[in-house]
């Protein structure tokens, strides 16, 4: 101790203790907590000064057998109380510090302000010098004698002999230290401080915060996440030391001192506009500054540049006001930045700043971030583990629009999987989906939408509620796209396409596109709804299939537009008196997946192979009567089977009958023959004795349509 300052003697000693001797030599103070008690313990004639909760386990581990505490003073009277460094001719100020416990160690904390975030803190309030001897290859310099030219690990051994040898070193155990390390490298890192440049927000932090609560953010915690960040960040270091880059734009005068005025800042700004970056590298550069200007030189006379570079986030921070501002067709806001959920330290941050402190407002109106591609179990891809896919690889094997599709599939806000079954998976969806479309445009090639087409209240009420589904499909899917909820539009889709349509609608059409006349009003009613469905599809579909959707639209006939891509999305209908008819026919699909199971029971029983040979006897009670009587159709068409019979009272139904909602279902083998030409099984096959394998209706249809 060099000076107790009357608090304790000055032939007392601190004790402190490390994790890594190599800072020792740094070491410029020792911080305490000024809210716990300290106890200076005399043994073998010496004291030794240390936490007081920490005594018991202290003369165990150092071996104070006759230790006495002879004084507890608080830690907070120990304020700039001066020590000596170990080994060298330099005080070592006592200091107050709450990271200072008395969880371990001594309670004492070694601080070296050059070598840690704690101890640089607590320096800066103390003013203590920031000493860090360590180059920017790990090795010590001059600044640290004794151990010039040592790499900071091998100078472990050498700091603790030099501490034994000036008798500081009370005991030394070994230990495997946990460093941060380099996610690239994989190698450990240390922390020291170097001179840099900073610029300081703090005269517009507060502008910073309400800019950002004047964006939108997808996902919302992205708000939260960038507000804390600006509210609780220190000042932007914006210097960086790399051989390439931007250099920092700073003049240097005659006395070697950087001079920045606000002057100086717009002529830099007006040269890096006109310029570029180059004018540091030209002999010409000082006659470019604008005359009467008067430009700062080296103390030879010469025009010279900072070696340190631009921090890179400040070049593409400014990309708003080299984007923006330059081209005439945009417009300032951006409508989107978008990128990987580690923006928020880089890109967003650094453009919300300058664009704030240019212009007061943010760059962006929308802000979307998402996370980044795993491997199929869940681990990060890299070279190394071989795990990676590659994108042009899928392409080339899938074509981009199963890319594209499998992105819309995802949550893409948090971190996603990709695998070859994944993709696969994918690839499945997009085969429902084209093949879906194809159905359409094969049944619409002989429909044409200016005359063809049957007005909505003209069709049947399955069609109503088909198109009513489908304008449901598009006020879903716009809103999507405005949140930028694209898994919600790929499904949506995918159940659009594979139930409504193929597992239903398209599914019984087949017996009135393939079998009714061709102008048939049942006919052009089907073809009414195909139409404006493949048309509605595949303008939703254009962001996200855009190969895809532009061969579609280029079979689409009737649609004069060169290109799907100049359309708009489809606009939402108001059929707001729809719902009631709506409401009613989701009931009647669920009566029908009910049906659809029991004829699947009766499949896998024998009892009939194609749904067309079956009869389907529905037992119901009070309300599955007064829906059945609310609705307008074919049940057999609907149900794809042959014959279809509605019984009152579901305690009629046999054992045998598979039970559903508000009703009862027996699957038994129609009665008649089947029909050459609908394939239906019918009693009435050979009714016209001109058409013998053809069913009363088929025999209408062909004799009114196709003969004479």
């Amino acid at each position: 101790m060099k000076d107790g300052k009357g608090v304790i003697d000055n032939d007392t000693k601190i004790v402190i203790w490390t994790t890594t001797p190599w800072t020792i030599p740094s070491n410029m103070a020792i911080t305490v907590n000024p809210n716990l008690n300290y106890a200076v313990v005399e043994t073998a004639g010496t004291k030794y000064l240390v936490a007081a909760d920490l005594v018991d386990s202290l003369k165990e581990t150092l071996g104070w057998e006759d230790g006495k505490v002879i004084q507890t003073v608080r830690g907070s009277e120990l304020d700039r109380v001066v020590a000596r460094h170990p080994f060298y001719d330099r005080d070592s100020l006592v200091i107050n510090g709450e990271h200072a416990t008395a969880d371990a160690g001594t309670g004492a904390v070694h601080t070296a302000p050059g070598h840690g975030e704690d101890d640089f803190i607590v320096g800066q309030k103390y003013e203590l010098e920031v000493l860090a001897p360590i180059n920017e290859k790990g090795v010590f310099t001059e600044e640290a004698p004794g151990f010039e030219g040592l790499f900071y690990d091998d100078a472990n051994k050498v700091v603790t002999e030099k501490l034994k040898e000036s008798g500081a070193l009370l005991k030394m155990d070994f230990i495997t230290h946990s460093y941060p390390h380099d996610w690239r490298t994989k190698k450990p890192v240390i922390f020291r401080a170097t001179p840099q440049w900073f610029a300081s927000i703090n005269k517009f932090r507060g502008d910073l915060m309400d800019a950002v609560q004047n964006v939108h953010w997808t996902p919302a915690w992205g708000e939260t996440r960038l507000f804390n960040m600006v509210r609780d960040r220190g000042d932007w270091v914006i210097s960086r030391q790399r051989a390439w880059g931007v250099p920092l734009p700073i003049f240097y005068g005659e006395n070697g001192e950087a001079i920045i005025t606000d002057e100086t800042i717009q002529h830099i700004s007006d040269l890096f506009r006109e310029h570029g970056s180059n004018i540091w590298f030209e002999k010409e550069a000082k006659e470019l500054l604008p005359e009467g200007f008067t430009h700062p030189s080296s103390p030879n006379g010469e025009f010279t540049k900072e070696k340190d570079i631009m921090d890179v986030w400040f070049d593409s921070g400014s990309s708003h006001q080299a984007v923006l501002e330059a081209r005439e067709e945009l417009s300032r806001p951006a409508d989107l930045y978008m990128e990987g959920s580690d923006q928020y330290r880089g890109w967003f941050n650094s453009s919300l700043t300058t664009a704030v402190a240019m212009t007061g407002a943010a760059p962006y109106r929308n802000v979307l971030s998402h996370g980044f591609a795993l491997d199929g179990e869940g681990r990060k891809m890299s070279k190394s583990l071989g795990n990676t896919i590659l994108p042009g690889k899928v392409i080339n094997q899938l074509g981009a629009d199963i890319v594209r599709l499998w992105v819309a599939s995802v949550d893409y806000q948090a971190d996603v999987r990709i695998s070859d079954d994944i993709l696969k998976q994918v690839s499945e969806v997009y085969r429902k989906i084209r093949n879906t479309m194809r159905f359409l445009l094969g049944n619409v090639s002989d429909f044409n939408s200016e005359t063809d087409k049957v007005a909505f209240a003209d069709l049947r009420e399955v069609d109503q509620f088909m198109l009513v589904k489908l304008n449901s499909l598009v006020d879903t899917v716009k809103d999507s796209y405005e949140k930028f909820e694209f898994s919600t539009i790929y499904h949506q889709i995918n159940y659009f396409c594979t139930v409504l349509l193929s597992q239903f609608y398209m599914d019984f059409a087949k017996d009135v596109v393939y079998i009714e006349a061709a102008n048939s009003p049942s006919r052009r009613a089907m073809q009414t709804v195909f139409y404006e469905s493949v048309v509605s599809l595949t303008k939703l579909l254009a962001p996200i299939l855009p190969h895809t959707t532009e061969e579609v639209w280029a079979n689409l006939k009737g649609e004069e537009t060169a290109s799907i891509h100049l359309e708009d999305l489809p606009e939402v209908q108001d059929l707001d008196d729809m719902k009631p008819l709506e409401e009613k026919w989701d009931a009647f699909m669920k009566v029908r997946d009910g049906v659809q199971k029991a004829l699947e029971e009766a499949r896998n029983e024998k009892l009939i192979g194609k749904s067309m040979l079956a009869k389907v006897t529905l037992y119901v009670d009070e309300t599955g009567k007064k829906l059945f009587d609310s609705l307008e159709g074919d049940f057999a068409q609907l149900f794809i089977v042959s014959d279809f019979e509605l019984v009152e009272g579901i305690e009629k139904a046999p054992e045998k009958a598979l039970s559903i909602d508000h009703a009862a279902v027996l699957i038994t083998v129609a009665e008649g023959e089947t029909c050459e030409r609908c394939r239906v099984v019918r009693k009435d096959v050979g009714v016209d004795p001109h058409h013998p394998t053809l069913c009363g209706r088929c025999a209408e249809i062909v004799t009114k349509n196709y003969e004479g």
